[in-house]
C-alpha cells in the first residue's frame, strides 16, 4: 500500500527563516518577484501590456500594520490557485504551459511561503487575464497549513493582490520607511515601476534603473555617472569604473576599482541581481580569484540561482561567466597600460598584487606588465624594469625568512636580490626568461651569497686556524661548521647560513620541544637517526670586523666559548630564526655572565 508524505508547514517555515533565507526581509523580494513574473507571463500573452506594481502600507490604530502588494500580471484561475499556491515546491514557471520559463525569476515554488515568516495569514485575491469572464478568486492561508478558496462576486481587474498582516515581533518590517528601503534595495533595477502608497502619498521608488545601460555623450560623462552611482551604492570614492559584460549568463554591469589595497581575507560586498531582482551582496563565486581589487554591481539573466536565491550554483555556465568577467577587466588593464600610463602607475602602486596574480596565469599580461611591477629587493623596492636595467642576472630568494638573512649582506655588496617569498613572486620570476630571453634567473640563499665573499690570505688562515678549530667544536652541537672570510658590512661580525635541510632540522627540534611525550619521542628519533654528525649550517666569521680579529687571539677557552656562542645566537636573531630552548639558555647564560663580569 502506498502512502504520501505529510508536510509540516510550520517546520517548513522554520526551515526557511532559520536556514534558507538569510533574513525575514526577503519576504519583500519574494513578493516583488512573484509580481514581476506575473507581469512577464502576461506580456507573453499580451505583448503590448505595460506592467505596474503597487505596495500599499496600512497603519491602523491599535492593530498590527498591513502591507498590500498589487500587480497587473497574468493572475490565476481557481484551478491554478489550487495547483500552484497550495502545493509546496510546484511553480507555474517550471514549464507546463509556459514555453519560456527562463524569463522568470522564481523557479522553486516556495516564494509565497516566505510571507509566513512575517505574517500568520496570507490573503491572495487574483483574477486571470486569460479568462476575463471568470470571477476573482480569494485564497486565504494560515501558518498551520490550512487554507480556503472561494470565488468573489466583485469587480477586480486582472492581476493579483497579496494581503499580509504583521505577526508579533515583525511590525518593524511593515513600516513605510522600511518597506521603501527594502523595495528599493531588491527592486531598484526592475523594468516595471514600483509605487509605494502611504495614505494619499504615492512614491515611485525604482526610477533611474541601471546607469551603465544609459547612453552618454562621451566617456567622461559615463565615468562621472558611474562613479557617482558607485559612491551611492558602496559609500566609496572609487579609483575607476569598468563596464563588464558576458554573453554567457547574459550578464552586464560595472566593476568599480577600489582606491585602496584590500586585505587578502576581506570579503567584498558585491551587488548581484538576477533578472534585475537583487539577489545578494554575499555572492563569492562570481569573480576570478585575482580580481579582489574590485566591487561589482551586475545583473545576470541566465545563471542558475540556489533555492534561497542568494547565490549561484557552481556550474559550467557560471565558470564561463567568471572567465568573461575576467576578460573585461583584463582588457581594461591592457588599455590602461597602452593609453594612460600615468593612471596605470597609480593603479599599480595600489593593486600590484592583483596584477601579479593575473600575470602568472596570462602570458600576454605578464609581457605587458612585468616591467611595471614592484618587488622588494636587498637594495630597496624597485620595479622589475629598473631591476633588469641594473643587472642581466636575476637573483631571488624564495622565502621571506631566507631573504631577511642575506638582505643586509647582499646590500653591502651592492648585490640586488629579490625577495620572492610573497604570493605569486616566485612563479612570476620563473616566467622571466620567456619574456626576456637574455636574462638568467637563479634562486639563491645565504650559502650562495657566502661564496662571493673574499677569502683570507694564507697568512691570515694560519693565524685563525686554531680559533676556527675551537669554534667548530663549540658549534658542532648545532650542526654548524665554522669558517672565516672578509665581507661587508664590516660591523657585522658573523653570518649564519643554512639550507632547506637545515631549516627542516631546526623546525623538527622546535616541534619536539613543545610536543607531548609520545610525539616528542618520534621526532627525537627522526632527528637522531643517521644524522648525528650531519652539518646543515655554516657560521662565517667576518675578518673585516675588529671584534672577530680580537677574538681570534683569545686563548681563554671559557671566554672564547661564551663569545662564539653569543655571536651564534646574535646571528640567528639577525637572520630571524626562532631560537630553540638550548639557544635561549645560551643567550640567558651569556647575558648573565657578562653582567656578572662587569660587576
Amino acid at each position: 500500500m502506498e502512502h504520501k508524505f505529510q508536510i509540516n508547514l510550520r517546520g517548513i517555515i522554520d526551515l526557511l527563516s532559520e536556514h534558507i533565507y538569510s533574513s525575514p526581509e526577503v519576504y519583500v523580494r519574494e513578493l516583488l518577484q512573484n509580481a514581476v513574473d506575473a507581469i512577464t507571463a502576461r506580456g507573453h500573452v499580451e505583448p503590448d501590456h505595460v506592467g505596474d506594481i503597487q505596495m500599499e502600507c496600512h497603519l491602523p490604530k491599535g492593530k498590527p500594520p498591513m502591507l498590500v502588494v498589487t500587480d497587473n500580471g497574468i493572475g490565476l484561475t481557481i484551478d491554478e490557485v489550487h495547483t500552484f499556491l497550495s502545493t509546496i515546491g510546484l511553480s507555474s514557471k517550471k514549464g507546463g504551459e509556459q514555453t519560456r520559463s527562463g524569463d522568470f525569476i522564481g523557479q522553486f515554488g516556495i516564494g509565497i511561503l516566505s510571507s509566513f515568516v512575517v505574517s500568520e495569514d496570507i490573503v491572495v485575491i487574483t483574477k486571470s487575464a486569460k479568462e476575463p469572464t471568470a470571477k476573482p478568486v480569494e485564497w486565504r492561508a494560515k501558518g498551520d497549513g490550512t487554507y480556503t478558496v472561494k470565488e468573489l462576486d466583485r469587480d477586480f481587474e486582472p492581476g493579483t493582490q497579496v494581503w499580509l498582516t504583521a505577526k508579533p515581533g515583525r511590525e518593524d518590517l511593515f513600516q513605510p520607511d522600511r518597506v521603501k528601503m527594502l523595495a528599493r534595495n531588491y527592486g531598484g533595477l526592475l523594468p516595471y515601476p514600483i509605487r509605494l502608497i502611504v495614505g494619499k502619498t504615492v512614491d515611485v521608488i525604482n526610477e533611474g534603473g541601471a546607469p551603465w545601460r544609459d547612453r552618454f555623450a562621451n566617456e567622461k560623462d559615463r565615468q562621472k555617472v558611474l562613479l557617482a552611482y558607485g559612491r551611492e551604492m558602496f559609500g566609496i570614492d572609487f579609483f575607476d569604473a569598468v563596464p563588464i559584460r558576458s554573453e554567457v549568463g547574459k550578464l552586464d554591469g560595472v566593476a568599480f576599482i577600489l582606491p585602496f589595497t584590500p586585505a587578502a581575507n576581506t570579503r567584498r560586498k558585491h551587488r548581484v541581481y538576477l533578472k534585475n531582482m537583487f539577489l545578494s551582496d554575499a555572492v563569492e563565486n562570481l569573480l576570478p580569484d585575482w580580481a579582489f581589487f574590485v566591487q561589482v554591481v551586475v545583473n545576470a539573466n541566465d545563471l542558475r540561482p540556489t533555492a534561497s536565491r542568494e547565490s549561484f550554483y557552481e556550474d559550467s555556465k557560471l565558470a564561463k561567466t567568471r572567465i568573461a568577467i575576467g576578460d573585461s577587466l583584463r582588457k581594461y588593464l591592457i588599455d590602461l597600460a597602452e593609453k594612460r600610463p600615468e593612471k596605470m602607475r597609480r593603479f599599480i602602486a595600489v593593486h600590484h598584487r592583483a596584477i601579479k596574480g593575473l600575470a602568472v596565469e596570462d602570458d600576454e599580461v605578464c609581457r605587458l606588465f612585468l616591467d611595471w611591477l614592484p618587488f622588494e629587493t636587498s637594495l630597496g623596492e624597485m620595479t622589475f624594469g629598473d631591476y633588469r636595467q641594473a643587472t642581466d642576472r636575476v637573483r631571488y630568494v624564495p622565502n621571506v625568512d631566507a631573504f631577511r638573512q642575506i638582505a643586509r649582506v647582499a646590500a653591502a655588496q651592492n648585490l640586488p636580490v629579490i625577495n620572492a617569498g610573497y604570493l605569486h613572486d616566485a612563479e612570476l620570476l620563473a616566467k622571466v626568461p620567456d619574456v626576456f630571453p637574455h636574462l638568467t634567473v637563479e634562486s639563491v640563499d645565504s650559502t650562495t651569497v657566502t661564496q662571493d665573499f673574499d677569502d683570507l690570505t694564507d697568512a691570515e688562515l694560519d693565524a685563525v686556524h686554531d680559533f676556527l678549530a675551537t669554534a667548530e667544536q663549540i658549534l658542532r652541537p648545532f650542526r654548524c661548521s665554522a669558517e672565516a672570510k672578509r665581507f661587508k658590512p664590516a660591523e657585522l661580525p658573523a653570518l649564519y647560513s643554512t639550507n632547506n635541510e637545515g631549516r627542516f632540522f631546526r623546525s623538527l627540534e622546535q616541534s619536539r620541544e613543545v610536543a607531548n611525550p609520545l610525539w616528542s619521542g618520534v621526532l627525537d628519533n627522526m632527528s637522531r637517526r643517521d644524522k648525528a654528525s650531519l652539518t646543515t649550517a655554516q657560521f662565517c666569521f667576518n675578518f673585516n670586523n675588529s671584534l672577530v680579529q680580537k677574538l681570534a687571539t683569545v686563548k681563554d677557552a671559557k671566554k672564547l666559548t661564551r663569545a662564539v656562542q653569543m655571536l651564534y645566537v646574535q646571528a640567528l636573531l639577525l637572520g630571524h630564526h626562532p631560537l630553540s630552548a638550548k639557544e635561549l639558555a645560551i643567550l640567558n647564560d651569556g647575558l648573565l655572565g657578562m653582567v656578572d663580569d662587569s660587576l
